[in-house]
């Protein structure tokens, strides 16, 4: 989290941008004689219902006035996830913890929050078991057993957990005997699940921060490092050695296996990383995975096929902005924005800095796009979770970004930041460009909150899509859309059928095609019985394209992404004016392709694999 200065040419662009962003996204000024330019109609009008709706438990972070070490400026992260399968999805808040600790039986927990169906949650976090306290970071969410109830992963500064579901509302501890607990000396910021090898069992990558020991941590200002614009503050992440990525490969009998050396995920190095979002970039059917770093390139893992990876983010573009600068990345978030088909990436900076916006070019290359699509003028803020959605159902993803600073000094210090900062969101215009509707989107997105972790979803299925939003050392925030429009929707829930131990003749000879059966096969000694055909039970990796009217409308389904958080896992279209699709496509992780026809709009449906129209595997 390093300040750096963008050069002669940006500053340039951002003049070049500003004139261009008055013209797409603001009146023009009009002179006396004219007749004044009407105020656009709001688009979406956000308001916070998180006290309202139940959501009260505050954040605790860290010290409030000052920030003495690194380790109490990350935050934590939030997920949205149905973990009792009624349909309705539950909220997971991550806490955290203070330097000076708390007496026994007082420190903050985590919390989960129960759908009641009606508007409001419970809290029901003792019931759930997941009472664990400490310096938690970032949480995804997958199904890695293949049972039907989503599982919880949550990093920490020290030991990760793996919570396994049982089914019954309560989850287990069951990280040592996983295999995913770590050595207690990591500091796991991002995280997801993914399967990497497409065997149908999901594997986890884990993004780690910096090497960091809270015995020998330096005070602010006892290095160059460790001084912002004069004053002393806490020192890091430069300075301080960075930490490797960790990828666990699934076995199946509920244990993984740290393929990190073996994956060559340790060939990339000397990173701060945060968050991860995966995507198919290059869409050859395989899972590849970008990891947005502090102060440091991006990361993007291309997946080879033979379960190893390449770092291939400077080649590919991805890994500095348009001026070969290097940023302090903190959020990231996949979108087809400008409906090319191709998954675009998006992530969030450090202050006195532009997001960055990635244009994927189809060809295994990527554009900064940040300038011409209307994303230089805020950068007075210092960004964290980012989104893509589509708030007012027109067909064209949004972009929503949370944002609060590092430095509590700021405020103080008069440092031209504040500590406290308003949400940003952006409406799509279809053509490319976005337009910062913040001013008119409501209360909750102008409220200043020193925010980190968000997440969306369809909390109560009606197709309006809400966010909520983790604060440092104050409650959460639950962004509620009030405003209807006559535009439609549809979202999709996926179910992949997961095989294993099959002795289905017939089903073995039709999928003899797809090339990674015969590795399996030599893997197994020949024993087809033990050969997984289909894929993990989530469709996690799933590419969803929707063809209504004239366009066609693409996403996958993820876990993870944002900042250290895992949005809702069912995939939101909106569909503007389009009152019917003509069909929907699933390209499954076991690279099977279905079509799916006659299905309503304004509703939740659920894809399960095999159930479709077989089109082809790839």
């Amino acid at each position: 989290m390093t300040l750096h200065f963008s050069s002669l040419r940006s500053l340039l662009l951002f003049g070049l941008c500003a004139c261009l962003s008055l013209q797409v996204g603001r009146s023009a000024p009009q002179n006396s004689e004219q007749t004044p330019t009407k105020t656009p109609a709001p688009i979406v009008h956000f308001t916070d219902v998180a006290a309202k709706v139940g959501l009260t438990a505050s954040v605790v972070f860290g010290g409030e006035k000052t920030k003495k070490y690194i380790i109490e400026t990350t935050g934590t992260g939030v997920a949205i996830f149905d973990y009792d399968n009624d349909g309705w999805p539950d909220i997971f808040i991550v806490n955290g913890t203070k330097l000076e600790g708390f007496p026994n039986g007082k420190a903050p927990t985590s919390h989960v929050y129960h759908n009641n169906h009606d508007g409001t949650f419970t809290d029901v976090t003792e019931k759930a078991g997941l009472t664990h306290t400490g310096w938690g970071q970032g949480v995804c969410v997958g199904d890695y057993d293949n049972d039907g109830f989503e599982d919880l992963y949550v990093t920490y500064y020290g030991k990760n957990i793996l919570y396994h579901n049982n089914g019954n509302g309560t989850f287990t501890d069951v990280s040592e005997k996983a295999g995913v607990a770590g050595n207690g000396k990591m500091w796991g910021t991002g995280c997801a699940f993914v399967d990497y090898d497409r065997d149908g069992k999901l594997d986890l990558m884990v993004a780690n921060y910096v090497d960091y020991d809270s015995a020998t941590a330096l005070a602010p200002g006892e290095r160059p490092s460790c001084m912002w614009k004069g004053v002393p503050v806490m020192c890091g992440p430069r300075g301080l050695p960075g930490a490797k990525n960790i990828l666990y490969h699934n076995l199946g009998n509920g244990t993984f296996e740290d393929v990190t050396k073996k994956a060559k995920i340790d060939q990339t190095n000397g990173h701060y990383a945060f968050s991860v979002s995966t995507l198919d970039y290059d869409d050859d059917g395989w899972p590849d995975i970008f990891v947005a770093c502090d102060s440091t390139a991006s990361i993007l893992y291309h997946n080879n096929h033979d379960g190893t990876f390449t770092d291939v983010a400077v080649i590919s573009g991805a890994a500095f902005n348009d001026d070969g600068r290097e940023q302090a990345g903190m959020g990231s978030t996949v979108g087809d924005y400008d409906g090319d088909g191709r998954p675009d990436i998006f992530k969030t900076n450090f202050s006195d800095d532009t997001s960055t916006l990635l244009h994927n070019n189809g060809d295994g290359t990527f554009d900064d796009k940040t300038f011409p699509a209307g994303f230089g003028l805020n950068t007075q803020y210092l960004g964290w979770g980012t989104m893509f959605l589509d708030v007012d159902n027109d067909g064209w993803p949004d972009l929503l970004l949370v944002n609060g600073h590092v430095y509590p000094e700021v405020d103080s210090q008069h440092l031209g930041s504040s500590f406290l900062e308003p949400k940003i969101l952006y409406h799509n215009n279809g053509n490319g460009t976005f337009t910062d509707i913040s001013a008119s989107a409501g209360p909750a997105i102008t409220a200043l909150s020193s925010a980190r972790g968000l997440a969306v979803g369809d909390l109560w299925n009606d197709g309006r899509m809400s966010a909520v939003i983790n604060n440092m050392n104050a409650p959460p925030m639950l962004l509620v859309n009030d405003m209807r429009n006559g535009n439609h929707w549809i979202a999709f829930r996926t179910i992949g059928t997961f095989k294993s131990d099959t002795k289905d003749v017939k089903e073995i000879k039709e999928v003899k095609e797809m090339k990674e059966v015969k590795e399996m096969k030599e893997k197994a000694n020949g024993e087809t019985s033990a050969i997984s055909f289909a894929s993990n039970r989530d469709g996690i990796g799933a590419k969803i394209t929707v063809k209504a009217g004239d366009r066609l409308l693409v996403d996958e389904v993820r876990s993870g992404s944002s900042f250290d958080s895992n949005s809702d896992i069912r995939v939101h279209f909106g569909l503007g004016s389009a009152a019917t699709i003509e069909w929907v496509q699933v390209r499954w992780p076991s690279g099977l392709v279905e079509h799916f026809e006659n299905l309503a709009v304004d509703s939740i449906r659920t894809l399960k694999e095999g159930s479709g129209i077989r089109s082809e595997k790839k």
